[in-house]
């Protein structure tokens, strides 16, 4: 490193410029996914954390909006939108600077010449970081999404919803700060393990959809929706069941007689629900992942391209 901090060996990677760029452009996508995906997302919690109740994804919908219409299938938004801000935002300021320091490791002489398992690499790396900064705001998103089911089993029926900011608040009153971290092991592996495969399956379909003769950048925007959704349905077939669990100890949904840690929990379902328990929400899961990975992808290629 350099007297000023700025290289390693003269590649750049507290390029001031490039982190503010990556920074906007993961923002934006992360406000095109959730506005393209939220309903699905909606489902796919209801899904995992009452699984007797609904036989279909399309029987989950059709209820969920029957009942709560357009407020229940877009609950959780408002800490969606924190949740895809702050996390793509992070998630690809930090894999920019992943991909430059791997880059320099490896001594590869450009960024885009990196593999497709150093990106892979970079994406997992970069996911444990923003781990961090996910946690809070992804549990605050699936308590609101499971709030109508847990008042119905609690015979709270005329109790008034919570709102993200009292949901907090109650949290923090009862459990100190430590409870918005309730499900950080399970939120973890789930990033960790699933980024690994969203950014090596990114990369792979757009080197597979480039024409010889072309580069990346040379992609139109259909090509790279169709990466971005291949690279959302590698992310969840690979870490689905973990966050079947994730979503279970975060709505504290479970039966009292299950474990609370992400180990035990998730043996326990498999034991009395069978393995179907942890895809439970495959289908709505795989569904959005499409239109909304296409739209964060589109929103994040596009925000690139604009500044350079």
């Amino acid at each position: 490193m350099d007297v000023e901090g700025n290289n390693l060996n003269g590649i750049k990677f507290l390029d001031k410029r490039a982190m503010i760029i990556d920074f906007i452009a993961g923002a934006n996508g992360g406000i095109a996914c959730v506005f393209a995906g939220q309903p699905f997302d909606t489902v796919k919690v209801k899904m995992q954390v009452f699984p007797s109740l609904y036989k279909s994804a399309l029987h989950c919908f059709r209820r969920t909006w029957k009942e709560e219409r357009f407020r229940g299938l877009y609950a959780g938004t408002g800490p969606a939108l924190v949740t895809q801000i702050a996390e793509n935002s992070i998630l690809f300021l930090c894999y920019g600077r992943c991909q430059s320091v791997i880059q320099t490791l490896f001594h590869v002489s450009h960024v885009d010449k990196l593999s497709v398992f150093q990106n892979a690499c970079a994406g997992s790396i970069a996911a444990f970081i923003t781990s961090f900064a996910l946690c809070p705001t992804e549990l605050i998103k699936c308590q609101l999404q499971a709030q109508y089911q847990n008042q119905q089993l609690q015979e709270n029926f005329g109790k008034k919803p919570l709102g993200a900011l009292r949901l907090t608040a109650n949290i923090i009153t009862n459990e100190g700060l430590q409870g918005l971290y309730r499900g950080f092991v399970s939120t973890c592996t789930r990033e960790v393990g699933g980024y690994f495969f969203f950014f090596g399956g990114y990369q792979l379909s757009k080197r597979f959809l480039t024409p010889a003769g072309k580069t990346a950048d040379d992609l139109g925007p259909i090509e790279v929706a169709i990466s971005g959704g291949i690279a959302g349905a590698c992310f969840w077939s690979s870490v689905f069941p973990t966050d079947v669990v994730k979503s279970r100890i975060q709505t504290r949904s479970s039966d009292l007689n299950y474990p609370k840690g992400f180990v035990s929990l998730t043996y326990a379902i498999f034991r009395k629900e069978g393995i179907g328990a942890l895809y439970k929400g495959l289908v709505p899961a795989i569904v959005r992942c499409f239109p909304a990975n296409a739209a964060l992808f589109l929103a994040y290629e596009g925000t690139q391209r604009l500044f350079k």
